[in-house]
């Protein structure tokens, strides 16, 4: 079996956040593959992995992307796969040019946005273990380990 999750970013330099997606992931022991498709960049291959997400296996994609981000709503456009976009912080607006870019979809073409950084990059990789987990059992588990264990971390005494 293929892996069910894809990691799209729209440059290397975007790995660094989207990393900690692919440690969630694995934390989760749910398989990902990571690859560079640029909207702007690469549009073709943009289009082909989009069209042949299904066929290929994925179940989510999660698409990080920054500045204009057009990668997660140009690949929603073009699957009906769910994806979850994780703005990246730019130099100018320090991401939130990217977050408007990713949530201001328009009606008809949703993309799950999640929080700008690292933060959105976690919560991207257990979402999609938690879309995984309505049709998988053992992923279910792991998801439901993970929250019990997340829970008993914290501490009631201030000191």
């Amino acid at each position: 079996m293929s892996a069910p999750v894809a990691i799209i970013m729209g440059s290397r330099s975007d790995w660094p956040v989207l990393r900690h997606a692919a440690e969630m992931l694995e934390g989760l022991g749910v398989a990902y593959e990571a690859k560079v498709v640029s909207a702007h960049r690469t549009p073709e291959r943009m289009y082909s992995f989009a069209k042949g997400a299904k066929a290929a296996g994925f179940k989510v994609i999660i698409a990080g992307a920054g500045g204009a981000a057009h990668l997660p709503g140009m690949t929603a456009s073009l699957t009906d796969l769910p994806v979850l976009g994780v703005p990246i912080e730019s130099k100018a607006l320090k991401g939130m040019d990217s977050l408007l870019s990713i949530v201001q979809m328009p009606g008809g073409i949703p993309v799950g946005t999640l929080a700008i950084g690292e933060a959105g990059a976690k919560n991207a990789g257990l979402m999609a273990a938690r879309i995984l987990a309505i049709s998988d059992d053992a992923v279910a588990k792991r998801v439901a380990e993970f929250a019990a264990a997340q829970t008993a971390g914290v501490s009631e005494a201030v000191e």
